[in-house]
């Protein structure tokens, strides 16, 4: 028994680097002027903070397992809703309309008002948020 769990503890030490390189990390802050929904929530006017979690969804057949991953919007140091990011990997420009190459957070309404995207660049990736108007 005692070797059975010595075995399970090593392949879990040497896991951690790998696990650690998909964990949860701040991508920005995110300014939102108008409320919108984000994984069923209603999202106020605010400043929040986006975060990955280090979930992935689901991927769609052809797509990386890396294609989508969770986010959450934190304000005040509480979690208030979670999302799907869209990834680019490689995105070190601008995709479409989604702005520069700059890290910053960046939060456009799109078509006719009826979205708001949220595009961050980090670390040679570009993440896509899709929020829906709320009310809409």
């Amino acid at each position: 028994m005692a070797r059975a769990i010595t075995v399970a503890l090593g392949c879990l030490l040497a896991a951690a680097p790998a696990l650690a390189h998909h964990g949860p990390s701040v991508l920005g802050t995110v300014r939102i002027t108008q409320p919108v929904m984000a994984g069923g929530q209603i999202l106020e006017p605010g400043t929040y903070e986006m975060r990955l979690t280090g979930e992935h969804v689901e991927p769609l057949p052809g797509q990386s397992a890396d294609a989508e991953q969770v986010v959450e919007f934190a304000k005040d140091g509480r979690v208030v809703a979670k999302d799907v990011a869209q990834v680019m990997p490689g995105s070190t420009g601008a995709i479409g309309t989604s702005g520069s190459a700059s890290s910053q957070a960046r939060v456009e309404r799109l078509k006719a008002d009826d979205f708001v995207r949220v595009s961050v660049n980090r670390e040679g990736e570009r993440y896509l948020v899709y929020l829906p108007m709320a009310g809409r």
